[in-house]
């Protein structure tokens, strides 16, 4: 079973705490987000400062080896301050502090969810060009090859491989049953269809990310993110509140 911290929210970044007393105890449960009294229970069998997450990166590559770390780039969108020059200082600055350690770098582009438009005028977004596309797919090729890497799009419409990118999925069938030596569904969990990537579970929780990020599409509720984080307990088995005594509880074993 492979978990996903990042996508409903930043289990890392906010519930660490959290997710060591759950790693410790063996299991951590879920709650079906459309079906609130439906829990997950999913076992272990073994499962910050940006300074800190390049550390920790070279950490992982060198105790797991350089072909099983990716690292991604995204969401790539163009404000006024999010600019082509910035994403080109930032990609090239990426590539060089994980020279040696990382050979494969993913990005993706801004999905315009619903709840990401009301945000747009804030962020002050302005849609890609033809032109901006080039741009990215020049520059963002140039630096990962001046360094040792490939560049990747997953599941793009625009997958720039016309500059060199590699067209694939960030989490694919052949590096997962490399990593564990066992084959998974595809994930159907993504823009209403199949992303190519395989099944994941998430363990977090909408509404629970303190970043606040204007273009995330997992917090659609800012006055919700701040009441769900009273609820956190650190000890509880959930992220968010307790169990109660009518739910109903199911063990994930895949």
């Amino acid at each position: 079973m492979i978990l996903n911290v990042s996508g409903r929210t930043d289990v890392v970044a906010f519930y660490t705490e959290w997710f060591i007393n759950r790693y410790e105890e063996g299991y951590l449960d879920v709650r079906n987000p459309f079906y609130q009294k439906m829990v997950s229970r999913i076992s272990f069998a073994n499962v910050p400062d940006k300074s800190k997450i390049i550390e920790g990166i070279k950490k992982v590559s060198e105790i797991v080896g350089i072909d099983n770390v990716y690292v991604r780039y995204d969401p790539v969108f163009i404000s006024d301050v999010y600019n082509l020059e910035y994403h080109k200082r930032a990609f090239e600055k990426v590539c060089s502090l994980l020279e040696g350690y990382v050979n494969k770098l993913l990005i993706s582009f801004i999905d315009v969810y619903k709840n990401v438009r009301k945000n747009l005028h804030e962020i002050k977004y302005r849609p890609f060009t033809s032109a901006d596309y080039k741009f990215i797919g020049e520059n963002f090729s140039k630096s990962a090859r001046e360094h040792g890497m490939t560049v990747q799009t997953c599941f793009e419409e625009k997958n720039l491989t016309e500059y060199g990118f590699i067209k694939g999925e960030c989490l694919s069938h052949e590096m997962v049953f490399k990593l564990t030596g066992k084959k998974y569904k595809s994930w159907n969990a993504r823009r209403g269809g199949k992303c190519g990537c395989v099944e994941m579970v998430d363990v977090g929780v909408y509404n629970t990310c303190r970043h606040f990020c204007k273009y995330c599409y997992a917090n659609y509720d800012e006055k919700q993110v701040k009441n769900n984080s009273l609820k956190h307990n650190p000890t509880s088995s959930l992220l968010i509140g307790e169990l109660e005594s009518d739910d109903i509880i199911k063990e994930r074993i895949k």
